[in-house]
């Protein structure tokens, strides 16, 4: 791109029209339960920047446009809290650093803050990448693997050394039973009238949810018990969680230690898996990337497992996976509600209204983004983050509620991703068959992703 064309999309203007979209009698809730991604996009192009719709008995406002993001995330985030379709997580993930307002959260995001430095997190590279490695010694060329269960089990048991020091399977698998069952959980309520049943209602799936979010919590509570009455070790987060005391000397309890832990474990590992799978999907449908990527890693790793201080060589690597979360951002929508009577891009707006944004449409931009629907992973390599206007880009949120997790996610995702790229090549096993989005709480492949191996 070229800096006049830089200088277009920072100039370029928000279109808001009075106009609204018409729905039934629950609004546009049926049209956003068929195709969520498809209706938002729709909106975006035909009615502006800011458009008023009804989804149930929700008063809704969608923004697409960065300045009007800038606005809810910073200018104005004191007008807002997150809206129900996050609290609804509530009951799993507590009152952790994605869900906590106020003064708690901001209690809570500076005692984690250093657990995520960046030289902490450069410590953590080697074992990723071995982890990784593990993995991959189990796959076998000329077989097919289903790429999103292979994908969980990495950043699994990623997260479960790195947060806990400890790669027992017996941890991991309790782990992912609970995980595939929350998900099945919120999926089958995001979009309906159910969101507004409680997790109490005996219903058979509440009572599914329950079974495994009390097997969940006695693996975490057993955990933090063990910790606290055991060895100190701050080398992994947990033991720097366990260590980390505020400016009254207080540390966390161990509910907060649980909603904390509970929050890393699944919302972390969930959102890698999606970014690689959906990375991995790219790459196999375009084989000059493939073999880009490939180049890269020979060249720079000559055979030896990566680490973080191959981060700043592996640029085509993390182009890939910036380009993926562009094109399949794991978080598709930010939604916010408001707390009181307040304006955004100069439209009033009233208390108690959801407004939603979604990354799907904002990276698909064609005001920001040259052939948007393109995966051309180079776009990244010539400074286009730089040129971008804020919040054009937001596959971890924005302002101070950004994901306190991202570099630790990118990283993780770059050192995956070269480490198979080393041993691998892939390819869709059924090319013929379209790989479509479901938007639930993240942005997952609608169906199973087999690929077929071989070696490099």
């Amino acid at each position: 791109m070229t800096s006049s064309a830089a200088a277009v999309h920072e100039t370029v203007s928000v279109t808001i029209t009075q106009r609204a979209p018409h729905g039934g009698v629950l609004g546009l809730l049926p049209e956003l339960e068929a195709d969520a991604l498809g209706l938002f996009t729709r909106l975006a192009r035909e009615y502006g920047d800011l458009v008023r719709l009804r989804l149930g008995l929700t008063r809704t406002v969608l923004i697409s446009h960065p300045r009007l993001v800038e606005e809810v995330l910073v200018t104005r985030n004191a007008d807002f809290r997150k809206n129900i379709g996050a609290r609804r997580l509530g009951s799993v993930l507590g009152n952790g650093l994605l869900l906590s307002e106020g003064e708690f959260w901001l209690r809570q995001r500076r005692l984690m803050q250093p657990a995520f430095h960046r030289l902490r997190l450069a410590q953590m590279g080697t074992t990723m990448a071995s982890i990784a490695a593990g993995v991959l010694d189990t796959w076998r060329a000329g077989e097919t693997r289903e790429m999103q269960a292979e994908m969980t089990e990495v950043t699994l048991r990623i997260a479960a050394r790195t947060l806990f020091g400890t790669d027992v399977a017996e941890d991991v698998a309790r782990i992912r039973a609970a995980s595939l069952t929350m998900t099945g959980h919120f999926r089958s309520r995001l979009f309906t009238l159910l969101i507004l049943l409680p997790d109490g209602v005996p219903t058979p799936g509440n009572r599914r949810y329950q079974r495994a979010l009390r097997d969940l919590d006695a693996l975490v509570y057993r955990v933090i018990g063990e910790r606290r009455h055991g060895t100190d070790d701050d080398q992994d987060l947990l033991g720097m969680l366990l260590a980390a005391r505020d400016d009254d000397g207080q540390g966390m309890t161990d509910r907060q230690l649980r909603d904390e832990v509970m929050t890393l474990l699944l919302a972390g590992h969930d959102t890698t898996a999606l970014a690689l799978t959906w990375a991995l999907v790219l790459l196999a449908q375009h084989p000059d990337a493939a073999d880009a990527l490939g180049a890269e890693v020979d060249r720079v790793l000559a055979g030896r497992l990566p680490g973080s201080a191959d981060i700043p060589e592996l640029h085509y690597a993390g182009a890939v996976i910036t380009e993926t979360l562009r094109l399949y951002p794991s978080a598709w929508a930010i939604g916010r509600e408001t707390l009181h009577d307040t304006h955004i891009g100069g439209q009033p707006i009233s208390r108690g209204t959801n407004v939603l944004t979604s990354p799907w449409v904002l990276h698909r931009d064609p005001r920001f983004f040259d052939e948007p629907d393109e995966f051309r992973p180079e776009r990244w390599t010539d400074g286009l983050a730089t040129r971008l206007p804020r919040f054009a880009y937001v596959p971890f949120g924005g302002g101070q509620r950004v994901c306190i997790g991202s570099s630790f996610a990118q990283m993780e995702a770059v050192l995956v991703l070269a480490t198979i790229a080393q041993r691998f090549c892939w390819a869709l096993a059924q090319p013929e068959r379209p790989v479509i989005p479901l938007p639930v709480v993240t942005l997952r492949p609608r169906e199973p992703v087999p690929m077929k191996l071989s070696a490099r």
